[in-house]
């Protein structure tokens, strides 16, 4: 049986500073642009912005108390706007002074009914757009704060990305399913519904150059979706162990990040022509040896024999027993960097080479539920369970340097 290959880079990502200090999980955090500064928004009801001091240490500039625990974060920094969601739905809006000593109170949203799951801003038209835990998508007028639209799911609205150009919405639900929407002034129409996963959608990112859609699940798995491309192309990513907490993609390299809830920081090369995932096939009998599965009744009578277990095989998607089925294999070109089950006959096809990695997996040593990155400067900040906010320069493992396009910090 093959070995797992998996490459684990020696120059992986750089720890700079931890920032210890919230009572509770920090739900979403944002790094501020040309600024040595994280801000942060927990459940324990603080935002709190951290600059970094002559000492090297963060310390909170602001701290500021909410009337409920923080659920989400956006900041823009072209305008100092600050939106906090809340566990009671409310979006708070604070403008952020010059010098990140001070912030002023806005304005109160009343967007959702339960919490809020994600707050995007849009420059263009002057919206809030969110989700929340109430199944709704709202978006809402900063200049008049009043409700410009809302929209209704089946189920919890977990996640949330939006182009500006097209005003398309992409909105991942708690049944698996990515709804994929066309935002107007007073109404919104639904374009399609992406279903691929077979976990709750727990991340998305959306890269409007290359129109792609990333989505990250409880089922531990990644989809890209080629939204603007091949129609319907979509390619499977497997690599984390757990949970898929944050996604990012590096255009400029062609590298996906993602980060998972067991701690794993995974850098994925995507600057090369992968293959898409086979659809599994459905059969009532082994399409290799003919023996039928448990509940083709008929056959089993027929032949005297008892019906076996339908499995299937990663790379040509065919239904077969566990007999013509034994063995394992990695395969890094259709997205499975962990070993998998293929048939027989597959197996055989697939060369070491085939085996070796097409990601480098690194620890983040604390169980992350929130990740994102300033890409202009290859910084990278978690969040974790253990209350810890860590900053990360991530420049060794993405490859890149300031030539290739990253500002100095």
């Amino acid at each position: 049986m093959a070995a797992e290959i998996r490459s684990r880079s020696p120059r992986g990502p750089v720890l700079l500073t931890k920032i210890p200090g919230h009572r509770e999980q920090v739900a979403a955090a944002s790094l501020i642009p040309r600024e040595d500064g994280v801000i942060t928004a927990s459940e324990d009801r603080t935002l709190r912005v951290w600059l970094k001091r002559d000492s090297g240490q963060y310390w909170p500039s602001i701290y500021h108390t909410m009337s409920s625990p923080c659920t989400a974060l956006r900041y823009h920094h072209e305008s100092r706007k600050i939106f906090v969601g809340q566990d009671t739905g409310a979006i708070v809006e604070f403008l952020m002074s010059e010098d990140f000593n001070k912030m002023n109170f806005i304005k109160t949203y009343p967007a959702h009914q339960n919490r809020v799951t994600e707050i995007i801003y849009s420059p263009g038209t002057q919206w809030v757009i969110s989700t929340g835990h109430d199944k709704c998508l709202t978006w809402m007028c900063t200049e008049s704060g009043a409700q410009m639209g809302r929209h209704s799911f089946a189920s919890w609205a977990s996640c949330l990305q939006y182009d500006e150009d097209t005003k398309y919405a992409f909105v991942g639900d708690f049944s698996g399913q990515i709804n994929l929407l066309k935002l107007e002034q007073n109404s919104c129409s639904v374009i399609s519904t992406l279903k691929g996963h077979e976990g709750s959608i727990s991340c998305l990112y959306w890269d409007p150059a290359q129109r792609y859609l990333f989505s990250g699940s409880s089922d531990h798995s990644i989809i890209l979706w080629d939204i603007g491309g091949r129609q319907g192309r979509t390619l499977i990513l497997q690599g984390h162990h757990d949970k898929v907490q944050g996604l990012t993609y590096i255009h400029l390299t062609r590298q996906l990040v993602s980060c998972s809830a067991d701690g794993g920081i995974c850098v994925w090369n995507m600057d090369i022509d992968r293959e898409e995932a086979p659809q599994w096939l459905e059969s009532d009998s082994c399409q290799k040896c003919s023996q039928p599965f448990f509940w083709n009744i008929k056959q089993m009578w027929d032949a005297k024999t008892v019906g076996l277990r339908q499995h299937h095989c990663r790379k040509c998607g065919q239904a077969v027993c566990g007999k013509c089925s034994s063995k394992r294999s990695s395969y890094p070109i259709m997205g499975f960097e962990f070993q998998v089950r293929v048939c027989d006959s597959c197996y055989e096809t697939i060369k070491d080479e085939d085996r070796t990695s097409l990601a480098t997996f690194h620890e983040g040593k604390h169980n992350i539920c929130f990740m994102t990155m300033d890409v202009s400067r290859g910084l990278m900040v978690t969040s974790g369970t253990d209350r810890i906010v860590k900053i990360w320069d991530m420049t060794p493992s993405v490859g890149c340097s300031l030539a290739t396009g990253f500002s100095p910090r």
